[in-house]
């Protein structure tokens, strides 16, 4: 795509400061998006993300914001309203990334409630909430992109909790694509398969099998990069995509299939 694929637009992107976030952040920055990215506790990864970006001749401002903290989100929009107009002399954002995350591998017979609760908030509760503040300085015409996962496909046990929740989002990104058609609004999910990101690397370093397994059960024979969904996103984002809506496009090399 042209680097100007997204000239003058200005993304919203939560847990950008590692992982798909950081990976996100960079690919529409480098497509000409300006870039606000939120992280919740890795401050200086954040920065050095913004800075990355800084670097190329973007635009990236870093917001500290934990999605589970749903009381925190008037004070959040309200720093985000400055952010628009002292930086991007602006009043409305364009495109929202609900990629804010927690991994937590949980077998369904020893889930405990606090981490039941944990996922349903991080994973659905605050996409449903923070969306719907959003859309109060969202640009109509904008974009809404929800992460899931491939395991809302098939099965891997010990993420049944975190596979529901994400199951919710993309039964809830329907919905949101219906009710806010009106206003020119697309929403699509992106699902991605196994990915190696700095997010994800400590449980493959924790089972070495793992990889390969993964591997020999995706058709391409690989493991994804982190550019492999970036990319998708950023299509997604783009007026080229402008007819795609209520869509679950699964980025997984082809898994189990």
């Amino acid at each position: 795509m042209s680097a100007q694929t997204l000239n003058g637009k200005i993304a919203l992107i939560t847990g950008g400061s590692r992982g798909l976030g950081k990976n996100t952040a960079l690919k529409l920055a480098e497509n000409g998006a300006g870039i606000v990215l939120t992280y919740k506790s890795k401050k200086t990864e954040a920065l050095e993300v913004a800075s990355q970006i800084e670097k190329s001749g973007g635009k990236a401002v870093v917001l500290q914001l934990d999605v589970t903290d749903f009381g925190a989100y008037p004070t959040f929009f309200t720093e985000l309203s400055k952010v628009l107009s002292d930086t991007f002399n602006r009043k409305t954002f364009d495109i929202l990334i609900n990629n804010a995350g927690v991994d937590a591998h949980s077998p369904y017979g020893t889930t405990s409630e606090a981490t039941f609760d944990l996922l349903m908030n991080t994973h659905f509760k605050s996409v449903y909430l923070l969306s719907q503040q959003a859309l109060t300085i969202m640009e109509d015409g904008g974009k809404i992109i929800n992460i899931s996962t491939g395991l809302t496909r098939f099965s891997i046990p010990g993420y049944g909790a975190y596979a529901s929740m994400k199951g919710a989002v993309e039964v809830l990104s329907k919905y949101m694509a219906k009710e806010l058609g009106s206003r020119k609004i697309t929403v699509n999910v992106v699902a991605p398969g196994a990915i190696e990101t700095d997010f994800t690397r400590p449980a493959f370093e924790h089972n070495p099998n793992i990889k390969p397994f993964l591997a020999s059960q995706t058709a391409l024979g690989r493991i994804g990069q982190p550019d492999d969904i970036g990319s998708v996103i950023l299509f997604l984002c783009s007026d080229q995509a402008g007819w795609i809506n209520a869509q679950r496009i699964e980025a997984s090399g082809g898994m189990f299939l």
